[in-house]
C-alpha cells in the first residue's frame, strides 16, 4: 500500500506560509500525540527557520499518557517549549498563552526596555490536515470563526484570528509533504486520519492496526473482540478474518476493516502512542 496526498491547495498554503511567517512572532506547531514525529512536516523546519516555536501535542487524551510525558521531555530536551492538550474538550488550551509569552520573554522585555507599548503576540498555527487547528482556533478565540470538520482538508485559506487582547492567530490549511520516504508514516496518518480513506486500501490499514495493536496493546484486543491471548499472536491478515467472523461480517472484510479502523480512530481500543518514544531513537536529533 503505497499511501501519498499532496492536494493543489497544500502547494498553495506552504507558499503562503513562507510568506508570511516574517509577520509573527512566533509559531504554534500542533502535532498528533499519537504520532509526535510522523505528524511533523518535516518542510517546516525549512519554513519556521530561527522563529520561535511552541510544540501542541493535541489529542493527548487519545494517546498513551506514559509516552506523552517522554515525547513531551524529548521536545523540551530540543529546546522547544511544549505543551500537551486536547483542544477539542478545552483541555490545557488556556496554558498555551502563557507559555507563549515565556517563549516570548526576551523579545518582550526587549520591547518594554525600547518603551514600546504592550501588544498582542502575532501567531502562526501550523500542522497537517486533521490535527485539529481549527478546534484549537475556535478554543483560543471563544467562539466558532474557524470551519472545523472531522476530516483531513476542511480549512482552505489562510485567516487572522483574535483572541482577546493578548494574541492574534493566522490559522493555515492543514499541509502534508510531496512524498513520504518512509510509508510507515503514510500507514501512521492514514490510521490517524490525516488522509482521506478513499485513497486507502482499508483492508491494508487494518492489518497494520491489528498488528500494532497486538505488539504494544493485545490485551485491548482480546476485551474488544472477545478473542483469546493465543489468537492475539496470529498475522494480521487471520486476525481480521477471525474478528470479521466474530462480528458476524462473513467474509466482508471490507466492512470489517472499515469496523475496525473507526474503532481504533474512535478510541473504542482505548488510547494509544504509535510513535513508540523508546522504539523511534527519540535520543536522536531528528530535526
Amino acid at each position: 500500500m503505497t499511501i501519498q496526498w499532496f492536494p493543489g491547495h497544500m502547494a498553495k498554503a506552504r507558499r503562503e506560509v513562507s510568506e508570511k511567517i516574517k509577520y509573527v512572532d512566533i509559531v504554534f506547531e500542533l502535532i498528533d500525540a499519537r504520532l509526535p514525529l510522523s505528524s511533523r512536516n518535516p518542510m517546516m523546519d525549512q519554513i519556521v527557520q530561527q522563529k520561535p516555536r511552541l510544540i501542541l501535542l493535541n489529542k493527548g487524551d487519545l494517546a498513551d499518557k506514559e509516552q506523552n510525558q517522554k515525547w513531551q521531555h524529548y521536545f523540551q530536551e530540543k529546546g522547544y517549549h511544549t505543551l500537551v492538550i486536547n483542544a477539542q474538550q478545552n483541555k490545557g488550551v488556556n496554558k498555551i498563552i502563557p507559555e507563549a509569552k515565556k517563549a516570548l520573554k526576551e523579545k518582550l522585555d526587549r520591547e518594554r526596555s525600547k518603551g514600546l507599548k504592550p501588544r498582542a503576540i502575532r501567531a502562526m498555527c501550523i500542522g497537517i490536515p486533521n490535527v485539529g487547528k481549527s478546534t484549537l482556533m475556535n478554543r483560543l478565540v471563544g467562539k466558532k470563526i474557524a470551519q472545523t470538520g472531522n476530516k483531513p482538508g476542511v480549512t482552505k485559506g489562510q485567516q487572522w484570528l483574535r483572541s482577546g487582547t493578548d494574541l492574534e492567530l493566522l490559522d493555515t490549511p492543514g499541509i502534508l509533504w510531496p512524498k513520504f520516504e518512509d510509508q510507515e508514516i503514510g500507514k501512521k496518518l492514514a490510521l490517524t486520519g490525516a488522509i482521506k480513506d478513499q485513497l486507502l486500501h482499508l483492508d491494508d490499514l487494518a492489518i497494520y492496526g491489528l498488528t500494532f495493536f497486538s505488539h504494544f496493546y493485545p490485551q485491548r484486543l482480546v476485551e474488544r473482540y472477545q478473542l483469546s491471548k493465543e489468537d492475539t499472536f496470529l498475522p494480521g491478515a487471520e486476525l481480521l478474518m477471525l474478528i470479521s467472523q466474530k462480528r458476524g461480517f462473513r467474509d466482508d472484510y471490507d466492512r470489517a476493516s472499515e469496523m475496525i479502523i473507526q474503532e481504533i480512530r474512535s478510541s473504542k481500543l482505548g488510547p494509544y502512542t504509535l510513535d513508540r518514544w523508546e522504539e523511534l531513537g527519540a535520543t536522536k536529533d531528528e530535526n
